[in-house]
C-alpha cells in the first residue's frame, strides 16, 4: 500500500491527532451526560468561531444533510423561495426545495462571475415575495466565492429568510455570520475543517427557529429536522443515537482550527500562488473572478481527457485531484487547497505531477508550475 498525497475539493486530508481522536473509547451518547456537554461545546465553539449568536448543530450525515434539513424545515407547500444559482451547487438546491413542496424561482446569472449584489438589488424591487432565499458561499466545481454579506443584507432589505452553504469555504475564507444576518448557515465536516467524512452543522437564527415552529404544516421529515435538536441540552436528549467517534474527531479537527491562528492568511497564499503558477503556465482557470481560496478548477486543454489525467496522476506520482461533474464534467480538474491540504509541500508537490503529466500527454507549458509557486508563497 503506498501513500496517496489527497488533494481532491473534499474530501481532505486528516491531521493525526483527529484520527486518533476518533479511536478513543467511547461510552454511550445517548445516556452519558459528559457526552451532551462536549457535543454543547463544540457547538459553542462553532458560534464563537463564526462570531453569531445563532444556535449550532451537528448532525450526522454529510454536508447534503444540512442542505436538505434547511430547505426541510422552512419550505411549506406553495412557498415562494429565490434559489440564486451562479454555479452547479446553487442550482441544485432548487431540487430540495421542490422535494418539499416548494415553488423554487431560480434567479441565474454568469456562473463565471460571482453574484452581483447591485443586480440582485435591483431585481427585488420587482419581486421580492420570497420566504427565504438560498444562496452559495463557495461553488466547489467552479471554485467561485460569493460575497455572502453583501448579497444576505440585501435579501434582509426583503425580510427574506437566508440560508447559506458554506460546505466549502467555511473554515477556509473569514465568515462573520451575523454581519451577514444569515439565518441558517450549512457546514461540512470533510472540507476545510479536516474532519472525517460524515457530520453536517448548521447555525439557525432564532427567527428561523420561529418560522419553523409556527409551520402551518408539520416538517415533512425526521432526520432531516432541525426541530427534533431545538432544546436538546436541556431536555439532555438527541433525537437519535449520535456517531460519537466522529464527534470527537469534529471536536479535535476544531481546536486545530481554533489554535491556527494564520489560517485564514494561509488559505490566501496557497490559493494566490496556485493561481499564479496556473496562469504563467499558459493554462487557465474556469472562472474569471471571485477566486476562492480553498478550491480551484482548472480547464482543459483541448484534447485532454480528464480520466485519462487523474488515473495518471493517481497511478504514478501517488496524488489524487478532483475531476468536475454535471455541466462541467470532463472540462475541468480541481485542486483543493483548503483545510490540512493548504501546506506548501503538498500544493508543490501537486502541481509537479499536474505539469509533468500534461507535458507527457503532449501540452506545452510556459513554466514549471512547481517552481512558480514556491517562488510565489515566498513574496507574500
Amino acid at each position: 500500500m503506498y501513500h496517496m498525497t489527497m488533494m481532491t475539493a473534499g474530501p481532505t486530508q486528516v491531521r493525526e491527532n483527529v484520527r486518533m481522536a476518533r479511536s478513543t473509547v467511547t461510552s454511550n451518547p445517548d445516556e452519558d451526560i459528559a457526552f451532551c456537554e462536549y457535543y454543547k461545546s463544540i457547538c459553542d465553539k462553532l458560534a464563537e468561531f463564526f462570531h453569531t449568536k445563532n444556535t449550532f448543530y451537528i448532525l450526522s450525515g454529510e454536508g447534503i444533510l444540512g442542505l436538505e434539513a434547511a430547505c426541510a424545515a422552512l419550505t411549506e407547500k406553495g412557498d415562494r423561495v429565490l434559489v440564486i444559482d451562479n454555479g452547479i451547487f446553487g442550482k441544485g438546491l432548487a431540487d430540495f426545495v421542490k422535494i418539499y413542496g416548494g415553488d423554487a424561482v431560480l434567479y441565474i446569472v454568469d456562473d463565471k462571475r460571482p453574484v452581483d449584489a447591485h443586480a440582485l438589488s435591483e431585481y427585488l424591487k420587482k419581486d421580492s415575495n420570497f420566504k427565504y432565499a438560498t444562496l452559495v458561499h463557495c461553488d466547489t466545481p467552479s471554485g467561485m466565492l460569493n460575497d455572502v454579506e453583501k448579497i444576505c443584507n440585501i435579501l434582509k432589505e426583503y425580510d427574506i429568510l437566508t440560508v447559506v452553504d458554506s460546505v466549502s469555504a467555511s473554515f477556509g475564507v473569514p465568515l462573520y455570520v451575523d454581519k451577514a444576518q444569515i439565518d441558517i448557515l450549512c457546514g461540512g465536516s470533510q472540507k476545510a475543517l479536516s474532519a472525517p467524512i460524515g457530520l453536517t452543522f448548521l447555525g439557525v437564527s432564532d427567527k428561523a427557529i420561529q418560522v419553523m415552529q409556527n409551520r402551518k404544516t408539520p416538517i415533512a421529515s425526521f432526520y432531516a429536522n432541525i426541530l427534533n435538536y431545538v432544546g436538546y441540552y436541556e431536555k439532555k436528549w438527541f433525537p437519535y443515537t449520535m456517531p460519537i467517534s466522529d464527534i470527537y474527531g469534529f471536536g479535535t479537527a476544531l481546536e486545530n482550527v481554533l489554535n491556527d491562528k494564520q489560517i485564514f492568511q494561509r488559505h490566501e497564499i496557497i490559493a494566490k500562488a496556485t493561481r499564479k503558477a496556473i496562469e504563467k503556465a499558459g493554462l487557465k482557470q474556469y472562472i474569471n473572478e471571485g477566486y476562492s481560496n480553498t478550491v480551484t478548477a482548472i480547464v482543459l486543454p483541448e484534447g485532454i481527457s480528464d480520466k485519462e489525467l487523474l488515473q495518471k496522476m493517481r497511478n504514478k506520482y501517488h496524488v489524487m485531484v478532483s475531476g468536475c461533474f454535471d455541466v462541467l464534467a470532463g472540462k475541468v480538474v480541481r485542486i483543493g487547497h483548503m483545510g490540512e491540504n493548504a501546506n506548501v509541500p503538498d500544493v508543490a508537490e501537486t502541481l509537479a505531477a499536474l505539469g509533468d503529466t500534461l507535458i507527457e500527454m503532449g501540452v506545452t507549458l510556459k513554466c514549471d508550475m512547481r517552481k512558480v509557486f514556491l517562488n510565489e508563497c515566498q513574496l507574500y
